[in-house]
């Protein structure tokens, strides 16, 4: 007898980008809130249980990894050139990152639009780069920084990540993100060392 449901295929390799995938063609055709993680598991032919092996929950679609990157950007921080200064220290970590590993450019527009048609997704990602910072801040307090310095380059550095990734988003070509984080850099260093002497 034909069954009313869809057949549950047997998971392949990549599934975990499968289900991404799915999860944000569903939050952007029906909005994050109004997706249910049955309805992702329906997509892709899976179960929820499934789903769950890869996933905390939806939202973990759109922010799981960060608590990797935090320790990626940290370490990088810290094994930086000897010698080099704080904020420099930042900048050599975050052009090192492997940028390809963020993703497709089309898919992470399409993550964005996401969390920008929700406050509370907004928020989330506010906390995400927050903890980045405290990650960066971190990194140079082990490379002997004190306090002050250490936190305000690391967010010197979260400014020029931030702003990189929006351009590369915002790109009509395919720019390459090292280029534009280098650019980025070259940019915020031009601003401070223009800055007109106080009165």
């Amino acid at each position: 007898m034909p069954s009313c449901y869809p057949r549950l295929v047997r998971w392949q390799p990549g599934s975990n980008e499968r289900l991404r995938k799915a999860a944000l063609d569903l939050f952007s055709e029906k909005g994050f809130e109004q997706t249910t993680v049955a309805d992702i598991a329906q997509r892709v032919g899976v179960t929820k249980r499934t789903f769950f092996r890869h996933f905390e929950d939806k939202r973990d679609v759109l922010f799981g990894g960060t608590e990797q990157l935090e320790q990626l950007l940290a370490d990088a921080t810290v094994n930086a050139p000897a010698g080099l200064p704080p904020f420099e220290a930042i900048a050599e970590a975050v052009a090192g990152l492997d940028w390809l590993a963020i993703g497709r450019r089309e898919d992470q527009r399409q993550r964005q639009a996401v969390i920008a048609a929700s406050p509370d997704l907004t928020e989330r990602e506010l906390i995400k780069f927050e903890a980045l910072t405290a990650a960066l801040a971190e990194g140079l307090r082990r490379r002997g920084s004190d306090d002050t310095t250490a936190l305000l380059a690391a967010q010197a550095g979260m400014t020029v990540f931030r702003t990189a990734y929006r351009r590369w988003l915002e790109a009509d070509t395919d720019l390459d993100m090292a280029h534009i984080i280098a650019t980025t850099l070259a940019d915020l260093r031009a601003v401070i060392s223009t800055q007109k002497p106080r009165s």
